[in-house]
Parts: structure tokens; C-alpha cells; sequence
């Protein structure tokens, strides 16, 4: 299997592994802060007992100049992006945070083309609004969203993710020990910020993490493999995987849904096609 379709494939688990993460979110009973915390620092554990176990620590020992990379990357795609999810969650909608968040594919080709180089191809750009177009459709059911107060914060969420990812893409650490490194560091910032606000623990984010950690190993090692931005457009229709859970469930099925997941199929299935290439 040659490290294109390996890294496609990596990249289709992560979109279903993500999927997962807004049904326990939405589940959780406590703090947001304390909640993301915990899950932070329970997914470093597990990785850390991974990390050790195997020696993927000694990238550390090799090149230390690059922590302080690692903890931008924690300090980016997890701290302030989680804040900004959490703060502008609450100033908005949740169809305005579940549209906004997945700007981040437009953020990716920006970023991926100026400061990786990634070359984005036409096809890859109709293919990704096919999906952000179909997804709309899945969540808004064909209505006009309404803009919020706290929907600029939410912007900057998929912003943050790329910033980290971008920077993660640079880093010669191996996936597990970036996704290690991430956890660790961000879950202590947030840690620190939920102090003030009272710790509480739920045992949903003992779930959170074992999402987060077997996710972010996952898409670490894709985007070692294929561009950031191909990557990035294969996760974009993770939240309707969480729909087509509460679906599955029992909720009533639409015509905006059938037309919605059809248009993100073909759009995914296009993007999956896409080689990955850099500019000359």
C-alpha cells in the first residue's frame, strides 16, 4: 500500500473518529474548561504509557530544539482553540458553531499554499465546497443562518487547528509523541485556566480522551503521508457523522439529509482522489 492511499485512508478513520466527539461534548454535565482539561491530560497519559513503552520519546532526545514547537502546537489546537469553541458555543448557535468550525478546510488551503507549499488543485477546491455545501444542507435543513454574537470567536477555532497543524507538519517527531506532546501541553494551560472556574470531573471524559488520543495519532500520521489540505477536506464532513448517529437513533429523516449526504459522499470520494502535491 503505497503512503497516498495509506494516508487517505488514515485520514477517512480520523473523519469517523471526530464525528464521535460533538455527541460526548454535547453529553458532558460539567465545566467546559475542567472537561477539556481532564480529557486533555487522560489522553496524554495513555499516550505517554505508549510513547515510553516503545521509546518514540527519544525524538525528544535527538532534536530538543523543537519542544517549543510542540507547545505552540498545544498552546494552538488545543488551548485557544478549545476557549474559543467553548466561549463562542455559548454567544451563538450550535448550527452557526457546526457550520463555522468547518471553515477549516478554506483555512487549510490558504495556509497549506503559502507556508507549506501544498499545491491545491480545482478539483479539490469544487470538491471540498461540494461538501461544505451538502453539509450545510444536512444541518440547516435549507434554512439562512442567522449571524450571532460569539461567531467571530468560533471563526478562530479552525484557525487555531490549522495554525498547530501546519506547525505539527514541520516538526521531525514521530505522530505519537506529537500527539503526546499536544495533549500534555495543552491540557496543563487548560488546567491552569479551569483553577479558577472550580475542577470537576465527569467519566465522559475518560471517552473524550480515548477519542482524542486514537484520533490525533490517527491524523498526525496521515498528514505525515498526504498534504495537510487534502487531509483537512477529508475530515471536513465529520459532524455529519454525528447526525447520521442521532439519525440511526431515531430522528426523522429529511429530504435536506438525503441530498446533504449525497453531496458530501461524492464530494469526499473526490477529494480521496486528489494526489498530493507541492508547488514548484
Amino acid at each position: 500500500m503505497n503512503s497516498e492511499i495509506k494516508g487517505t485512508l488514515l485520514a477517512l478513520v480520523g473523519m469517523f473518529l471526530y464525528g464521535l466527539e460533538p455527541v460526548v461534548i454535547k453529553s458532558n454535565p460539567v465545566n467546559p474548561l475542567s472537561f477539556a482539561a481532564f480529557s486533555a491530560l487522560l489522553a496524554s497519559l495513555m499516550l505517554w504509557i505508549f510513547v515510553i513503552s516503545t521509546k518514540s520519546w527519544q525524538d525528544i532526545k535527538e532534536n530538543p530544539q523543537y519542544l517549543p514547537k510542540a507547545f505552540l502546537i498545544g498552546l494552538s489546537s488545543t488551548a485557544l482553540a478549545y476557549i474559543s469553541y467553548s466561549y463562542g458555543a455559548r454567544l451563538s448557535s450550535a448550527i452557526n458553531a457546526s457550520l463555522l468550525t468547518r471553515a477549516e478546510v478554506l483555512f487549510s488551503f490558504l495556509l497549506a499554499y503559502i507556508f507549506l507549499r501544498e499545491k491545491i488543485t480545482k478539483s479539490q477546491l469544487y470538491a471540498s465546497f461540494l461538501v461544505l455545501f451538502g453539509l450545510a444542507l444536512v444541518i440547516t435543513h435549507g434554512r439562512l443562518i442567522t449571524p450571532q454574537r460569539g461567531d467571530v470567536l468560533l471563526l478562530l477555532v479552525p484557525l487555531f487547528w490549522q495554525i498547530g497543524h501546519v506547525i505539527a507538519k514541520t516538526l521531525p517527531y514521530n505522530p505519537y509523541l506529537i500527539a503526546t506532546l499536544r495533549n500534555t501541553f495543552g491540557g496543563l494551560i487548560l488546567l491552569m485556566l479551569a483553577l479558577s472556574h472550580g475542577l470537576e470531573f465527569s467519566k465522559l471524559s475518560i471517552v473524550e480522551a480515548i477519542i482524542l488520543a486514537f484520533g490525533q495519532v490517527v491524523w498526525y500520521l496521515s498528514i505525515k503521508l498526504i498534504n495537510l489540505s487534502k487531509a483537512t477536506a477529508i475530515i471536513t464532513p465529520a459532524p455529519a457523522v454525528a447526525i447520521a448517529i442521532s439519525l440511526a437513533l431515531g430522528e426523522e429523516f429529511t429530504l435536506y439529509h438525503a441530498v446533504g449526504f449525497i453531496l458530501i459522499t461524492v464530494g469526499t470520494l473526490k477529494i480521496t482522489k486528489v494526489k498530493s502535491e507541492r508547488r514548484s
